[in-house]
């Protein structure tokens, strides 16, 4: 796809966008994404298991740490880390056998939290790939920062596409990510769809400049 018409799409974001005509998916508009999240979700609890080994929960699980150790969470991403957020860090769980990932994201339209997409789900893909691990992913109501780092997760590492990973984690969670992050993980689907295209034309030999 020329650089013109990828970046003509990333600035409309409220327009659907053809990004695989292979098969025929298209990423949704923002709006057409921010209705997904009106059909319900299963009732309000601190902390719910939204892929196996995967959980998104709030502040007060992060702040209970018997509860943690008691659950067996080996891994936690603190995707509201810093003195005006959730102000636990590594010295929190320093006595724990716990690993620890913060990011200091605000809960803001406004906030790019698209740098962090790569870095968090690295951090997720790791510890789900050791044996008896389960990672908790937290902010401060579980529903915006979190579960959008948890979703760009399931987009980059487990190959689902946007809507695909919503319709997971709300299978499981009552989440509700700011139209801002809607947007950014909006972005990220289509960049994932093109990459993922050009790698099956690359393996069937298809060169598009030719």
């Amino acid at each position: 796809m020329p650089a013109d018409t990828a970046n003509r799409k990333k600035a409309n974001a409220y327009a659907a966008v053809a990004v695989d005509p292979d098969t025929g998916y298209s990423t949704p508009g923002a709006f057409e994404l921010e209705r997904i999240f009106w059909h319900g979700a299963p009732k309000f609890s601190h902390v719910n298991e939204v892929f196996p080994n995967l959980y998104i929960g709030d502040e007060k699980t992060a702040l209970d740490r018997d509860g943690l150790e008691k659950n067996g969470f080996t891994h936690i991403l603190n995707a509201a880390h810093g003195r005006w957020n959730v102000d636990t860090g590594a010295e929190y769980y320093s006595d724990m056998d716990v690993e620890y990932y913060g990011v200091e994201a605000a809960d803001l339209p406004t906030f790019d939290l698209s740098p962090f997409f790569y870095p968090a789900a690295e951090f997720i893909r790791k510890a789900l790939n050791k044996s008896d691990s389960k990672i908790l992913v937290h902010c401060a109501m579980g529903r915006s920062r979190s579960a959008s780092l948890v979703l760009a997760y399931l987009m980059i590492y487990e190959k689902m596409t946007i809507v695909d990973a919503v319709a997971q984690v709300l299978k499981h969670r009552c989440i509700l990510p700011n139209r801002g992050f809607l947007k950014q993980l909006r972005q990220l689907d289509i960049e994932l769809a093109i990459e993922r295209r050009a790698a099956r034309d690359a393996e069937n030999g298809f060169d598009k400049s030719k």
